[in-house]
């Protein structure tokens, strides 16, 4: 047992005298339970240290008689806070979806519309003892609008709607997914889909897959990514797709155009989405999205990617967009027009002039020079038989400018071959 010297923890001299002299039995006893409570604690902790000690050499012995067994002890693992948090997605599903936004967002651009605009400004002279108010005019630029593109070549090439480009006299700025800004060329309008492609210098930009518009299904499961209400960057909206070959009546940007063959879809699309990307699960875009219906709910309309790959296809090695052009203005025929105008058939184009006196055949075109007159009714391109559900204006885009093709044309109740050298029709 160690002996311990309680004195040398004494403070003064005085202490010191005070303990040599006689000590009272309360004093005695004290230093009797403290001295217990000292041995009480230096036991504790020779007892911890011989545990460890025996513990580390019982746990060498078991794993060394374990290893000889072929039995191994796993080792302790440590689990990241990061991987704790980390979210993992419910569904397969919602796996796609969250990988396919973080895989195409980077490809998705907002498209900033700025313009000088003349702004009156008042300001105020004195004439004691008033102030006069004037007005001058300065000119200010100004944001004006908003839209949604995506990038399609490494170089900076990027696909949006028409409609969001169509001002000749505003400025257009291109803002990435992680905030850089670039100034932007608009390189072709086409001028039959509201399809655009604007350009930005840079190079190594990431880029989106275009998928297959052709064999889409009713059901299937899209996504929107766009600049809703040209204030939100970038914002997912997940849908269906609802309807097929939709033909609609747009208006916007100061134009209105028929549209032809396009996907409708209950993503919402909201304004300043026009111009992004509607994508499958695969990540690849399968429509451009340019148009909401504003009286209904979770209807919006976007354009199959398909008709774009030819606009792409010919701004990379032509430098525009071009069509074939024929130079009539026509309705569809259907059963409700064959019985209000008293036609012999219920298909076929009837040529018409406008309502406000638009020629129905446009001055020097191709029908011009072929003969076409106003009434006749086209009942065949090229064999191929003109329907609401088969277009003319869908038939024609299958061929170029320059090609020659032969018309069925009912006249007069009698059917005439025309042969027509088709035109070029661009913006």
């Amino acid at each position: 047992m160690l002996n311990f010297k309680f004195p040398k923890f004494l403070g003064s001299g005085e202490q010191k005298k005070a303990l040599s002299g006689p000590r009272p039995k309360a004093w005695g006893a004290k230093r009797i339970f403290g001295l217990f409570i000292l041995a009480i604690f230096i036991s504790s902790i020779f007892g911890f240290l011989a545990g460890i000690i025996s513990g580390g050499y019982f746990y060498s012995d078991l794993k060394d008689y374990l290893q000889k067994l072929n039995i191994e002890l796993s080792e302790p693992k440590v689990t990241e806070k990061e991987k704790i948090n980390e979210y993992i997605p419910q569904t397969s599903q919602e796996k796609a979806i969250v990988q396919v936004v973080e895989d195409i967002s980077p490809a998705v651009v907002s498209i900033i519309v700025t313009k000088d605009l003349p702004i009156i400004e008042e300001y105020y002279i004195e004439e004691w003892p008033f102030l006069v108010p004037q007005y001058r005019q300065k000119i200010e630029k100004r944001e004006i609008g908003g839209g949604t593109g995506f990038i399609i070549s490494a170089d900076g090439l990027i696909l949006t709607n028409k409609h969001v480009v169509l001002d000749t006299e505003a400025d257009y700025t291109v803002l990435t997914n992680d905030g850089r800004k670039f100034p932007a060329k608009v390189l072709a309008k086409d001028p039959v889909q509201d399809l655009a492609i604007i350009e930005v210098e840079g190079e190594k930009f990431q880029t989106v897959e275009l998928g297959d518009s052709s064999n889409l299904q009713i059901g299937q499961t899209v996504i929107a990514i766009g600049n809703a209400l040209g204030e939100f960057q970038n914002t997912v909206s997940v849908g269906v797709i609802s309807g097929l070959g939709r033909t609609i009546t747009a208006s916007g940007g100061g134009i209105i155009e028929t549209l032809e063959d396009v996907i409708q879809t209950d993503a919402a699309i909201n304004r300043g989405n026009s111009g992004g990307p509607l994508l499958n699960l695969k990540g690849e875009v399968i429509g451009i999205n340019t148009a909401m219906s504003i009286e209904g709910e979770n209807i919006g309309f976007a354009i199959p990617v398909n008709k774009a790959k030819r606009a792409i296809e010919q701004v990379k090695t032509l430098g525009k967009i071009v069509y074939p052009f024929l130079g009539i203005r026509y309705i569809l025929i259907t059963d409700k027009i064959q019985r209000e105008n008293n036609l012999p058939v219920n298909y076929g184009a009837l040529i018409l002039r406008g309502d406000k006196g638009e020629p129905a055949i446009t001055l020097g075109s191709a029908a011009e020079k072929a003969g076409l007159q106003e009434n006749d009714i086209v009942l065949e391109f090229n064999n191929e038989k003109i329907t609401s559900e088969n277009s003319l204006a869908k038939i024609i885009m299958k061929y170029n400018p320059g090609d020659k093709v032969f018309l069925k044309v009912l006249r007069d109740g009698e059917e005439k071959i025309f042969e027509v050298t088709l035109g070029e029709r661009s913006e």
